[in-house]
């Protein structure tokens, strides 16, 4: 008898959701859930409802209180946020996997390149300003990077990581989730700024990153320090996609990109990170972000397009 899953979609219908986290059910909006929902499915039995007009409602007051759930390895905090969030999108994971399973890749790569390399010529190599491969850990730039799944996946994995994000408590919220985690040791520089300013900055200073992960809203305010105007994904993507192939390390590079706007599908995305790296679209590989349900139901979440050099 196998140990049923840490999350589950349980069903989705006539515009919500109903997702179990851990010991909790969560009834939320959900937009693309536009089939009927399946009664039978445990609606009535929700321990947590969020309305965009009331806010979030619980018959126990107690399941408005913070909870702990371990989804691959990592432990999470998840509590009742605005906009009807618990700070978890678990259609993701395969993203964490990816980028963890590239950061192991390159470290093993790593290591053979300075096999039997003597200490005077591996500290020549640790000193170049744009070291890649052979220069010590793997570096992640995580943009738009939320309570910081991806961050903890890349960082176990062994990558020293720049997680960013306008938002003060989300930056508070990942931190907490690295020392659930037992990560809140690993090299992760935790920088509250607006993505858009953050990589012009480093591309004045000559950064650059063995890996990129990005997940922008389609809508967002620029946080930070002040710096950054609002963000519309589909104005402003272009500019910040050339910005991130700037800092790409041409030694082994990856960029794993996520969007949940219903003007980019699949090609679209794929297409505006081919122009921004300058690679064959037909180097980039796509996926829908989709959930199926316990009930059969599919709910659409997004778009992740994914390039490995």
């Amino acid at each position: 008898m196998t140990d049923r899953p840490a999350c589950a979609l349980l069903d989705a219908g006539d515009g919500r959701r109903l997702d179990r986290f851990g010991d909790r059910i969560v009834d939320r909006p959900a937009p693309a859930a536009v089939g009927p929902r399946d009664e039978g499915a445990g609606w009535a039995e929700a321990d947590l409802r969020f309305d965009r007009d009331g806010g979030w409602w619980a018959a126990d007051p107690t399941a408005l209180e913070p909870w702990l759930v371990t989804i691959d390895g990592l432990t999470l905090e998840l509590r009742p946020a605005a906009g009807g969030q618990v700070g978890l999108f678990a259609e993701q994971a395969p993203i964490w996997r990816w980028v963890a399973d590239r950061v192991t890749e390159r470290g093993a790569a790593a290591a053979r390149a300075t096999d039997g390399v003597t200490d005077r010529v591996a500290d020549r190599v640790a000193d170049r300003p744009s070291a890649g491969a052979g220069s010590g850990p793997v570096r992640v730039l995580h943009l738009f990077a939320y309570t910081g799944a991806a961050t903890l996946a890349a960082a176990r994995a062994g990558a020293a990581v720049v997680h960013v994000d306008g938002s003060r408590p989300a930056i508070a919220w990942a931190r907490r989730n690295a020392a659930a985690s037992g990560l809140g040791d690993r090299p992760i520089r935790w920088i509250v700024d607006d993505a858009v300013a953050f990589v012009r900055r480093e591309a004045r200073r000559g950064r650059r990153y063995d890996g990129i992960v990005l997940d922008p809203p389609s809508y967002g305010h620029g946080g930070g320090r002040g710096r950054g105007p609002a963000w519309r994904i589909g104005e402003d993507l272009p500019d910040l996609l050339a910005g991130c192939a700037s800092l790409l390390d041409p030694a082994a590079p990856f960029v794993a990109l996520s969007a949940h706007s219903e003007d980019y599908g699949p090609d679209r995305l794929a297409g505006e990170l081919a122009h921004a790296i300058r690679v064959p679209r037909g180097s980039i590989e796509a996926m829908d972000l989709d959930e199926r349900a316990e009930t059969g139901a599919l709910l659409p979440l997004g778009v992740w397009v994914w390039w490995s050099a």
